[in-house]
């Protein structure tokens, strides 16, 4: 199982390592962290990381985004491409944020059985018995 970052969170969090490429194909960029946020609504990826990747923003979309305070608001880009996570790809449409590091939202999460473990501090995938 993965540990949780310490180095860059405090308290330490759940850090998922993704693939990012092109949906036609092409670069593929490996090892892009996201912070694993169950609370959040939708995956956010570091633009540098997909700058690396060279898809096309949305030129004819943006999103808003708002805080948990309820008040703070963002304008993100968007982009369509494919993140591979746990041996799966996701193909979809992912807003841009300027951080090392994304989130990976509830629209990923949703389909995926994670194991939390805040003592241990580790994550994983849970496998269903068969």
């Amino acid at each position: 199982m993965p540990s949780y970052d310490a180095s860059q969170y405090d308290p330490p969090a759940p850090v998922a390592l993704v693939s990012l490429r092109a949906s036609a194909g092409g670069a593929l960029v490996h090892g892009v962290p996201l912070l694993i946020d169950t609370g959040a609504d939708a995956t956010l990826l570091p633009r540098s990381a997909v700058e690396r990747v060279g898809v096309q923003l949305r030129a004819d979309l943006q999103y808003e985004l708002i805080g948990f305070d309820g008040k703070t608001r963002v304008r993100a880009d968007v982009v369509e491409l494919d993140m591979l996570f746990l041996n799966r790809s996701f193909r979809g449409r992912y807003l841009l944020i300027d951080d090392s590091h994304g989130i990976l939202g509830r629209d990923v999460l949703a389909s995926l059985r994670l194991l939390f473990d805040g003592p241990g501090q580790e994550w994983g995938e849970q496998r269903t018995r068969t």
